[in-house]
């Protein structure tokens, strides 16, 4: 086997993010709220900053209310959500998405899949986690299972929010993303 092309560059600054954390669920309460504590708890042992964290109900028009003040807070770079990522009626994180995007980021989506397949096998074709760039924020839409939180954010979030990750990271792209 290859050695591995990622790597943190030890000589490069880290640059901390401002992350807003948003669980969809109809039953979940912040202290019930498992997947969100961990997604918050990850994010702060990396050395981000926790700007807010907030629960709504598998509702598009909360989701969406809630994704436009954060994308017009200019105190927040990123979104993770975590939950309403199924199939289910009542699942309609990806939807909310929709709504508030300028672009897809569809690499997400893929490689959380493939990373989930390790996991959980074939059962992986259930998750619509995806991932878009809405007014210069990035959002992250990652299934509301322990597991699936930390497979996206181990696998995936923890290197690409690392301003020090080479090859490349998001990080160093945020100064440009509201290039015309």
């Amino acid at each position: 086997m290859g050695r591995s092309c990622v790597a943190v560059d030890p000589t490069r600054p880290f640059r901390p993010v401002n992350l807003a954390v948003l669980t969809v669920s109809d039953t979940r309460t912040l202290e019930t709220d498992t997947s969100g504590a961990i997604l918050a708890d990850r994010a702060k042992a990396a050395g981000h900053h926790l700007a807010a964290r907030v629960i709504v109900r598998d509702e598009v028009p909360l989701i969406v209310a809630q994704l436009n003040a954060w994308i017009d807070d200019s105190a927040i770079d990123c979104v993770i959500t975590t939950g309403g990522t199924g199939m289910t009626g009542r699942d309609v994180t990806p939807e909310a998405l929709d709504q508030v995007k300028d672009k897809d980021i569809p690499g997400f989506g893929e490689l959380f899949r493939w990373l989930s397949f390790k996991s959980i096998g074939s059962s992986t074709i259930q998750s619509r986690a995806c991932a878009v760039l809405a007014r210069g924020t990035y959002i992250f839409a990652l299934p509301g299972s322990n597991g699936a939180v930390k497979d996206g954010w181990d696998g995936i979030l923890a290197e690409q929010l690392d301003s020090r990750n080479r090859p490349c990271n998001i990080v160093e792209l945020m100064p440009r993303l509201m290039e015309m």
